[in-house]
């Protein structure tokens, strides 16, 4: 047996297996996610598929669950791929230590044949006595313990050979059974998803056959994001210019007081909050030192943040969105969030009321939270005023009616981060 192949193709193999270990950790993972986050994504859908008016929310909740649906198949995909390599791997395995087995019989037969011809005992004392000397005899004599020793040894390499491959076949077998086990899973998802396209063609037909109305929705939609989006900068660029003046007001107080009292203002300067401003704080956005904090906490909180609505479905996602089969597009500058009429609506994070207004349809509440801004619209009331300091968690007002064809109630969360909207969800608790 040619040791030193077999121990290179032993380490390749288990060099491969431990460089695969971490991408199956990871696709279990990643598996494990996914239907967690299926599961989750189909309660959100069980709310919204019983109402008797097909909505852009609906489509857009059924098209989510599609696109997590196409990335558990491909996780499926991958994991077939790895099993599948690892069949081949471990065959290859299998049929070279077949062979090194049938060398090894080989070699037994032949050392068993040789022994049956020479197996007369006169024939090993010939060979022993047959030394001109007794140290040549005493080679001899190890020659043949060693031969023995030799053919005993072979013995015990077929047996760990022979069980080395039961324990491969055992192996193989398990993988064979666990690739057919992600193909019937595989078939059973895409089945899954073959139902999801069907229903996705229910809705998307309902709607195209009212395109009319929902061009409607949409326009008044878009005018009553540009009020909104003005409303919050107008508020934002008030609140920017109070802060300033704040600002200006304590810097023109340092002065007096440095004036007033040179010898002990040398120091104090270093303690006011011009300092973080100067190092965290934009141009744009003039931050005192509580500010900061309060800036820095919210930010170190992101993914953690609770939702605005106890029980909610996200039913318009942030950013730019179609329905398809129609030529009707619409562009959402926060999330607009299905819920109950009348639920409560709760402040994400500490911060301040820095607006309270009207719509029209509705009212909305904006919070400062340091250089972070969070809005809330569409609500049937308000429990907060201008001024008011909230806590997270805490009610700030109730949900108003959906008025873009659902039946439930809604509100449009919209968060900003200086002057400039951002996508929310990444920052929300899932």
């Amino acid at each position: 047996m040619k040791k030193t192949t077999l121990l290179t193709f032993f380490m390749a193999l288990v060099l491969f297996t431990a460089a695969q270990q971490p991408d199956k950790v990871r696709l279990e993972n990643e598996r494990k996610a996914l239907q967690n986050e299926l599961k989750a994504i189909q309660a959100d859908y069980n709310k919204v598929k019983g109402q008797t008016k097909q909505t852009i929310g609906q489509l857009n909740i059924l098209q989510r669950k599609m696109n997590l649906q196409n990335q558990y198949i491909h996780n499926i995909n991958k994991e077939i791929r790895m099993i599948s390599d690892d069949i081949y791997l471990s065959t290859l395995e299998l049929n070279k230590l077949q062979r090194q087995l049938d060398t090894l019989k080989q070699q037994y037969a032949k050392s068993v044949q040789y022994a049956y011809k020479n197996r007369s005992n006169y024939d090993y004392l010939n060979f022993i006595f047959s030394a001109n000397t007794f140290n040549d005899a005493l080679k001899r004599i190890s020659y043949l313990r060693a031969y023995r020793n030799y053919r005993e040894q072979q013995v015990e390499n077929i047996r760990d050979m022979q069980k080395m491959i039961a324990d491969r076949q055992a192996k193989l077998l398990g993988k064979k059974n666990q690739k057919s086990g992600a193909l019937q899973n595989q078939t059973l998802q895409m089945r899954e998803l073959a139902d999801q396209k069907k229903e996705k063609d229910v809705v998307v037909n309902s709607l195209k056959s009212k395109e009319k109305e929902l061009l409607k929705q949409i326009a008044a939609k878009k005018k009553k994001d540009a009020d909104l989006k003005k409303s919050i900068s107008i508020i934002i660029q008030r609140e920017i210019a109070a802060r300033r003046k704040a600002e200006a007001e304590e810097a023109e107080r340092l002065r007096k007081l440095e004036a007033a009292n040179p010898t002990t203002t040398t120091a104090t300067p270093t303690t006011t909050t011009k300092a973080p401003v100067k190092k965290t704080a934009p141009a744009t956005i003039p931050l005192n030192a509580k500010e900061v904090a309060l800036s820095s906490s919210f930010s170190s909180n992101k993914g953690k943040l609770p939702w605005p609505v106890d029980n909610g479905v996200t039913t318009i996602h942030y950013g730019p969105y179609s329905i398809p089969g129609t030529s009707l597009k619409g562009d959402n500058p926060g999330l607009t969030i299905s819920t109950a009429i009348g639920a409560a609506v709760k402040s994400v994070f500490n911060g301040e009321v820095i607006g309270v207004f009207n719509l029209g349809d509705g009212m909305a509440v904006t919070i400062s939270h340091g250089k972070y801004f969070t809005t809330y619209s569409n609500l049937s009331s308000v429990s907060v005023s201008k001024g008011s300091m909230v806590k997270t968690g805490q009610s700030i007002g109730r949900a108003g009616a959906d008025d873009e064809g659902g039946e439930g109630g809604k509100i449009d969360f919209i968060l900003m981060i200086e002057r400039k909207e951002t996508n929310p969800e990444p920052w929300l608790r899932r």
